[in-house]
């Protein structure tokens, strides 16, 4: 079996710390999304691990299907405040470029339909 590469989070290549498109530096309110978002990614990951360690063990499938179920739930948690966060920017970066947020609204759409 392969080994498999350890996903690391480079700081400085953080999108957070790129200029946003009004060429303002990322918000204290930015920074703490991304560390909220990290903090359940890593938890979900916990999880992930804790279900495999289930699975090794024999543990009831029930018990594994419960954790399952957590997961999922804890997914869609962290997909539904990037999706929100992204919606915001596109219609905030329509509005201050005077565009019309309907244009944006197919792409928001689009989005929206591959997350659910």
């Amino acid at each position: 079996m392969p080994a498999r590469k350890k996903l690391t989070v480079h700081n400085q290549n953080s999108c957070l710390d790129k200029m946003d498109p009004a060429g303002q530096p990322a918000t204290e309110k930015q920074r703490l999304l991304q560390s909220e978002v990290l903090a359940r990614l890593k938890k979900i990951e916990g999880q992930v691990r804790g279900v495999a360690k289930m699975v090794e063990e024999c543990r009831s499938c029930s018990d594994i299907v419960i954790q399952l179920a957590a997961i999922r739930s804890a997914v869609s948690r962290v997909g539904a405040t990037v999706l929100a966060c992204h919606i915001a920017e596109k219609i905030e970066n329509d509005v201050r470029a005077e565009r019309d947020v309907m244009n944006t609204m197919p792409e928001i759409l689009a989005l929206f339909k591959k997350f659910s």
